[in-house]
This record gives structure tokens, C-alpha cells and sequence, in this order.
């Protein structure tokens, strides 16, 4: 199918994607799953340069344009396509995109209606603003970070899920799609200042409320919701792997306890001062029996019960299999798309890299 006459509800919106990594790219490919006609940019050859490689899913469902931002006739061809577009989206650092003659006010100039969305890890500005950074460094100041792992150990970074994804890529399509929503009525577009940092401050709204309240204590591993909880917490099981316990309501704890078998000796949930003795209860019992045993005990119980898969496993598990929500394209595993919906359902696109056109080609697709 056509890029322009994909399905989704953003189907018929038309987005200019400078190259890059990580979120950018990520928030790129949600829009190009739930119907935007996604042009990423690129430098030249951009099969052999940029990493186009079929596994790299983060950039499926893109036509991919060749184009030296560093040259004249690559600057005038980029805004010429921005000129019809109803977004960009550029990950570079701040002032760069200013100094190759692509930058807000330029683009702006050519098409007042344009989305010119900005993904960085620190923002426009700020002290760090010029600094690089990855994922652990922005949700390390922003507070998330210290709060992974386990008491007196050191803090754990969740991949790269929590800032560049979470905090990142996220927040950079709802400013998208928010300012989409706002055009519609004022006519006109505007920048979108999506930072890492910021997102990830966003993420901690609940976590900075209860701390606030004085019932988050700062220490990781020391409260309801981080593993300081027995029965909010992760366990090893007879072969090694591992069963997540979320039994926090009342009536789930009466049911993990009953299924354990230790209804009779454990203590009251919410006595903090028996947490230990409890989860050492927990450990015991759930250590005598590997995790697929206690995973078919739980299946058909409310107990907030799961098992910990591993990567090479999701695929084959009844509810993950049952929607989908991971596929295979090509050989690669790869989510879904995501929110599905009820009408106008999106699609995942071309394979990374498989979609190359001229910049004559680019421009006639975007000619209307």
C-alpha cells in the first residue's frame, strides 16, 4: 500500500522525520503505525549510513529520502518538503538544526501551519541544554532513576524504556498530536519543545505526590510500589526464574496467600513491621515449586499473579498470543500497533529500509 493512502486515523497527515536515534525515531514509527505518511530523511546513502537494517523496527513504515542537510540543494529540497507537511520532527541538538538553515523560524516562514516538533534530552535550554546524555543520565537527575533497584544496592536502569521512551518519545507524540488538534482550530502550527528530562519529571507525578504527603520515602526498595512491599515484588522460583507478585487490594492478598498455602502463618498484610517475616514466607513458598507450576496455579485466580517471561518467550504466551501483540514481520519479532482502534484501525508499514525514493519522487507525492 501507498505511504499516502495508509489506514488509521492519522491517515492523510504528512510527516518530515529527520534521521536519528532512540525516541524520535520511536515516536516517528507510533505515527506511521496509526497512519501518518512518515518521510524520514537522511544523509546520503542512507541504507549503508544510517542503519536502515531490517531489524531496526523503530524505523519500519517510512519512505527513506537521501539528503545532505549540509548542502545547499539539500537544504532547499528539506524545506520545500516541509513546506507541505503538517509536522517535523528533529532530534539534533539545540541550535543545530538553526545553523543548517532547517530550524523553526525558517521552516515556519515557508508553512505557518507546520508542527515543528523538537525531541532532546535536556531541553532547549538550561544549563545541560548543549550537554550529550542517554536515557540513565536524564532520568538519573530527574529523580526516576534512584528510585529502581533494590535497598542498599545500587540503582537499576530499566533499559531504556523510562526517559528515552517513556519520557521521551511519548510526550513528543501527545505535543504532537495535541498541536494537531489545536491547528485544526487556530490555522496555525507551533514548536514543541520535547524533552527527555521533562517527560520523565512528568512520569514521577504520583511518586512526587505521595513524597510530598510524606509517604514515599526516598529510599528505593522501601516502598509500596518499588519492591518494598512482599506482596509487590518479584520472587525466584525452584528453576531459576521468577514469579511477579502484585497482590495489593485486600482481596488479591487473600487469594496469593491461599494458593501458597500459608494463609495460616502470615502475617497481617499491612503490618510494615512484619513486612520482613513475610516476605520471607513468600521466598520459601514460592521457591519450593519452579515458576510455569505456580503460573498454572494462578492462571485462573485474581491473586495479581504473573510470570516473569523473558524475551524468547512472550510470543508463545496465551493472552500475548491471543492479541497479537507482538508479530513477526520478516523473520522479526516486533510490537504490534498500539492503541487499536475501533474504526480506523493503523498498520505496521514497509520493512526499515525497504522504501527508498528520489527526491523528485518525494516531492511528487507531496505535490497536492
Amino acid at each position: 500500500m501507498a505511504a499516502s493512502s495508509r489506514p488509521g486515523p492519522l491517515s492523510g497527515i504528512r510527516v518530515l522525520e529527520f534521521a536519528g536515534l532512540g525516541p524520535a525515531p520511536f515516536g516517528c514509527m507510533l505515527l506511521s503505525d496509526l497512519g501518518a505518511d512518515v518521510l524520514r530523511v537522511s544523509r546520503p546513502d542512507p541504507v549503508g549510513n544510517s542503519g536502515e537494517r531490517s531489524f531496526d523496527t523503530l524505523n519500519r513504515g517510512r519512505r527513506l529520502l537521501a539528503a545532505d542537510l549540509k548542502s545547499d540543494d539539500g537544504r532547499a529540497l528539506v524545506r520545500r518538503l516541509a513546506a507541505r507537511a503538517d509536522v517535523l520532527v528533529e532530534g539534533f541538538r539545540p541550535g543545530v538544526a538553526e545553523r543548517l538553515g532547517v530550524g523553526p523560524e525558517h521552516c515556519l516562514a515557508d508553512n505557518p501551519r507546520l508542527v515543528y516538533a523538537r525531541m532532546t534530552g535536556w531541553g532547549q535550554d538550561g544549563p545541560l541544554a548543549p550537554r550529550a546524555g542517554h536515557d540513565i543520565d536524564y532520568a538519573a537527575i530527574a529523580g526516576a532513576l534512584g528510585t529502581v533497584g533494590e535497598p542498599g544496592r545500587k540503582p537499576v536502569p530499566p533499559l531504556n524504556l523510562l526517559a528515552d521512551f517513556g519520557g521521551g518519545a511519548m510526550y513528543l507524540v501527545m505535543g504532537v498530536l495535541a498541536a494537531l488538534v489545536e491547528r485544526a482550530t487556530s490555522g496555525r502550527g507551533q514548536v514543541i519543545d520535547a524533552a527527555m528530562v521533562d517527560g520523565t519529571a512528568s512520569l514521577l507525578a504520583m511518586a512526587l505526590g505521595f513524597f510530598s504527603a510524606g509517604i514515599q520515602k526516598p529510599e528505593r526498595g522501601s516502598n509500596l510500589l518499588d519492591g518494598g512491599a512482599p506482596f509487590y515484588d518479584t520472587y525466584q522460583c525452584a528453576d531459576g526464574e521468577y514469579l511477579a507478585v502484585g497482590a495489593l487490594e485486600p482481596q488479591f492478598f487473600a487469594e496469593l496467600v491461599r494458593v501458597l498455602g500459608v494463609a495460616d502463618r502470615v502475617p497481617e498484610q499491612n503490618d510494615l513491621a512484619r513486612w520482613p517475616e513475610m516476605r520471607k514466607i513468600f521466598a520459601e513458598a514460592i521457591a519450593g515449586r519452579t515458576r510455569d507450576e505456580w503460573a498454572a496455579d494462578f492462571d485462573s485466580v485474581d491473586a495479581c499473579v504473573a510470570p516473569v517471561l523473558r524475551l524468547d518467550e512472550i510470543e508463545s504466551h496465551p493472552h500475548i498470543a491471543a492479541r497479537g501483540c507482538v508479530v513477526r514481520r520478516d523473520g522479526v519479532l516486533q510490537p504490534d500497533v498500539a492503541p487499536r482502534f475501533s474504526r480506523t484501525p493503523g498498520e505496521i508499514g514497509s520493512a526499515p529500509g525497504s522504501l527508498v525514493v528520489t527526491a523528485d519522487e518525494a516531492l511528487a507525492a507531496w505535490s497536492a
